[in-house]
């Protein structure tokens, strides 16, 4: 049998089909072949259009089809992963009612201050595991405050991966670490959380029916599956957020292992079988894909707005004509620490490590008459590295103390000169595996659909591609010091 994955990103939509028996991919393909726009109508908000998914994801598919390795009628289910926090409203006839208001978007983050405040930090803390931030749950509150003639439509609340579900099966169904991700779940009751719909004023009848993760979430439609070319009736065994899928695909599963991607948004995630949280919501706490309500496996979840955006404004801002690639390759041209120049990456909205303050991103110490394109280009992987290590040592005061992180060869971790600045900021190995999020959902998916007896069956073919140790920590954390120090700078200062 063959399993499709779908990874709903950010930036653009990646398939790939997997041989369930050997657990490896036989064909990927992306769409669209540029970056997915975000619009941002005002300062510190972002939208995506919902259909303009669907339509990339239709696209995706055929595209991976056109490649003609595999037979589409051998594709036995299909598993998706999708970019976390974002809103999406349907009406009873199941029509999109406005844009998805996406997982950067920083334009609740005072309503869910205030719900933080009158809910009690404590409550919040204990029963939600973070403060309702500008997570799903505050972003709807905004648009039953500011949008109430849309509000009054509303049927269910989706989160994007469920809606594309939606659109493959017609049925709208959720779960546990999506509603955790949405901050309408109360661990401790394990139930949706009555201080949360009380508050905010919401209904429970806006949830969709509630499953597990690895679960039968609909299947596929006849008409869906005519334009497709895959075989009417195949489940969607699997539906889980971004960070926890890039966990899963790394095997990534159990308590004190650690995962981390450097994409759109730079994450590190590490799983534990305690309600933990952090005391200022810094970092934030959802339930793996593993977890159930008798075995506790929550994510952890560190995460960098600006990481990829500051990759690619840095391309666009001079000269798109070069590739990632040779942008890394220029930036191993210039010696660690970029001759003093500074980046702080954090211009995509408010920063939740940050305590939701929105800084805006930083060129510090620029020399006109030193300072070049590769200077540029290394510093701003220097700069996400620290911002990981930054992140990684707020983790580190709430117990955590990774020996080893795990990371897809992808996105920035194709660069050696991020991966040498990561592994030496941070102080941890790392070790890479030939793994992306898509590849991860069809394992999913196979999970789900029964294909596989459990985790260890599903993984036994996944082998470390590399381990990359520290080799200069003294001299890195001179320069992280440095960086650090304009960082403090900044967040002294008001939101700008």
């Amino acid at each position: 049998m063959l399993l499709l994955g779908i990874d709903l990103g950010t930036s653009s939509i990646k398939v790939s089909v997997v041989n369930s028996a050997t657990q490896q991919c036989i064909a990927s393909a992306q769409y669209p072949d540029t970056e997915s726009p975000i619009n941002s109508l005002q300062p510190g908000w972002a939208e995506q259009s919902p259909e303009i998914w669907w339509l990339h994801v239709q696209e995706a598919i055929l595209k991976v089809h056109a490649t003609k390795t595999y037979h589409p009628k051998d594709i036995g289910a299909i598993g998706i992963a999708y970019q976390m926090h974002g809103l999406v409203l349907i009406d009873k006839d199941k029509k999109v009612l406005r844009d998805s208001i996406i997982w950067c978007d920083s334009r609740s983050v005072e309503i869910g201050n205030q719900a933080f405040q009158a809910i009690g930090e404590e409550k919040c803390l204990s029963t939600l595991l973070n403060s309702p931030g500008n997570f799903t749950a505050s972003k709807l509150a905004w648009v039953k405050a500011n949008e109430p003639a849309i509000y009054a439509q509303v049927d269910k609340v989706l989160l994007p991966g469920d809606f594309i579900a939606m659109k493959l099966s017609g049925e709208t169904t959720t779960t546990i670490s999506a509603l955790s991700e949405g901050i309408f779940w109360d661990f401790a009751k394990q139930e949706l959380s009555k201080d949360v719909f009380n508050y905010f004023g919401f209904t429970t009848g806006i949830i969709p029916s509630i499953k597990k993760v690895f679960d039968i979430h609909g299947c596929l439609k006849k008409d869906v599956a005519s334009v497709l070319s895959l075989t009417s009736g195949i489940p969607i065994s699997y539906k889980a957020g971004d960070q926890p899928n890039n966990a899963l695909s790394l095997n990534v599963l159990q308590p004190g292992e650690v995962a981390a991607t450097a994409g759109t948004s730079g994450v590190i995630y590490s799983v534990s079988d305690t309600l933990a949280f952090d005391p200022l919501s810094r970092v934030n706490t959802f339930a793996h894909v593993n977890h159930t309500e008798i075995v506790t496996r929550l994510g952890i979840l560190l995460c960098i707005n600006g990481t990829g955006i500051m990759n690619n404004w840095i391309r666009n801002t001079t000269g798109k004509t070069l590739s990632y690639a040779q942008m890394n390759e220029l930036a191993t041209q210039v010696e660690v620490g970029s001759e003093g120049l500074r980046v702080l990456p954090f211009g995509n909205g408010a920063e939740r490590m940050l305590n939701n303050k929105t800084i805006h991103a930083h060129l510090q110490n620029i020399d006109l008459n030193k300072h070049t394109t590769s200077h540029l280009y290394r510093a701003v992987q220097e700069g996400i590295a620290f911002s990981f290590r930054y992140g990684l040592d707020i983790m580190r005061g709430n117990g955590l103390a990774p020996t080893v992180i795990r990371a897809g060869k992808a996105n920035l971790f194709l660069s050696n000169v991020f991966i040498e600045s990561f592994v030496n900021a941070t102080q941890v190995p790392v070790e890479l595996y030939d793994c992306d999020g898509s590849v991860g959902a069809a394992i999913g998916a196979g999970l789900g659909a029964g294909v596989y007896a459990n985790e260890k069956e599903a993984f036994v073919n996944n082998k470390r591609l590399r381990l990359i140790e520290p080799t200069a920590i003294a001299r890195y954390d001179d320069i992280y010091q440095s960086w650090n120090a304009l960082l403090q700078l900044q967040i002294a200062k008001p939101n700008q």
